[in-house]
């Protein structure tokens, strides 16, 4: 590839994630009253609680799943917490850190707020839908 062709590539990819990201965006809020980032927190709860036997998540856990910085997370985990969509705690074993979980709540707003982020995704994404957005 030619500089040429690897910009031009590069401006198209980030032109398309900002167009996703936008669409998340207005979707998710009008519809549900969460952000982006806020549903990415929620998403790798849900998925990680199969793979965590206590539903417990460190915050720098999540923090490498998303594109936050620690203090950005912490901010967003404690907006969920507000919402009664996630708990904070701390962990017995390292007084620094802090465990997350899941409330029903959050559950609730996920499962409610997951068809919205696929339909947005698909219409982005999928193949013969993709052709018609861009």
């Amino acid at each position: 590839m030619t500089d040429t062709e690897v910009v031009s590539t590069w401006r198209e990819l980030s032109a398309r994630h900002a167009a996703i990201v936008s669409d998340l965006e207005r979707e998710l809020q009008e519809h549900h009253e969460l952000g982006v980032s806020e549903f990415e927190v929620l998403d790798r709860l849900v998925e990680g609680i199969c793979l965590s036997p206590n539903g417990k998540f460190r915050v720098q856990e999540l923090a490498a799943g998303v594109s936050l910085s620690q203090s950005a997370l912490s901010r967003l985990i404690a907006r969920l917490e507000k919402s009664g969509f996630v708990m904070r705690s701390m962990c017995s074993d390292d007084r620094r850190g802090v465990f997350v979980n899941l409330t029903d709540a959050g559950r609730i707003r996920h499962s409610e707020a997951l068809p919205t982020q696929r339909r947005v995704l698909r219409a982005h994404l999928e193949p013969e839908s993709a052709a018609t957005t861009g």
